[in-house]
């Protein structure tokens, strides 16, 4: 099966990403044939909630949010002819801040068209730790936690709260890349897959009509080397019929097509 959709996708406007400009992202998908794409930057982050990498650097500033969507608006109809391109975000769930999540969604969700909800920062105790950031900071994760069981528990804990949590009716209703757990997994003997917690948050996507983001990044990671989620994971989701979308989260054009031909034999016809 051949990709024609890519439900996520970063931007120029990323400030951890690559400077390549919504028309490099553009013109590389319709010179690969898809037909379908979604701009879902990292949504700024919740007012009182402090970035925990370095350089703070983990989302879009709400400064440049306005211009972000002027800019998808102008795109769209430059491209209608050629591509569908959805206005959307990659918002955070961070425990302790769904109400300003809800607040902000409620704001803006009637600009947008296809958001995901992600879980990259966890909280231990009072502290948030981005667990995708660098292997020191997974490393440090995991000496917080007490234990790679014990982290892989709170994280997936975390990713079953996003998909309870109440954030109001423009809520994104597609579940990010959720066993980014093991994007260092390599580093360690514990695999990070706790089927239980993985059973009890594919039966609440499931109950709860979502979307699962099937997204290739991890398979261009050296200490990961597969997609998020893992395999067996869209393996049962599949037989659940819960919709999956291909995503290659792409922070330059160069990322585009991400893990594509690993993920499109894993599901096929069955892609959204």
């Amino acid at each position: 099966m051949t990709i024609t959709r890519d439900g996520h996708i970063h931007s120029p406007f990323c400030p951890h990403g690559s400077r390549d400009s919504f028309h490099d992202y553009i013109e590389a998908c319709i010179k690969n044939g898809i037909k379908t794409i979604s701009f879902t930057e990292h949504a700024p982050l919740p007012e009182g909630f402090t970035d925990p990498v370095p350089d703070k650097d983990s989302a879009m500033p709400l400064a440049q949010l306005d211009k972000y969507l002027h800019d998808l608006n102008d795109l769209q109809s430059e491209y209608h002819s050629d591509i569908s391109i959805k206005k959307g975000l990659e918002v955070d769930f961070i425990e302790g801040f769904e109400k300003n999540t809800e607040q902000f969604m409620n704001t803006y969700g009637p600009e947008l068209e296809d958001c995901i909800l992600s879980s990259h920062f966890i909280k231990i105790n009072s502290e948030y730790i981005c667990i995708d950031f660098s292997p020191d900071h997974f490393d440090r994760y995991i000496r917080l936690s007490g234990s790679p069981q014990k982290a892989a528990e709170l994280y997936y804990s975390a990713v079953l709260r996003s998909t309870q949590a109440h954030l109001g009716k423009y809520a994104p209703n597609r579940i990010g890349h959720m066993t980014l757990i093991r994007k260092f997994h390599r580093n360690y003997e514990y695999d990070f897959l706790d089927q239980n917690a993985i059973e009890a948050i594919l039966q609440e996507v499931k109950s709860r009509g979502f979307e699962l983001d099937v997204n290739g990044a991890g398979t261009m990671k050296e200490r990961c080397l597969e997609p998020y989620p893992h395999p067996s994971v869209i393996q049962s989701a599949l037989r659940m019929g819960i919709p999956l979308v291909y995503g290659s989260d792409a922070h330059a054009s160069s990322g585009l097509l991400a893990g594509s031909n690993d993920i499109s034999a894993l599901a096929g016809e069955q892609l959204r």
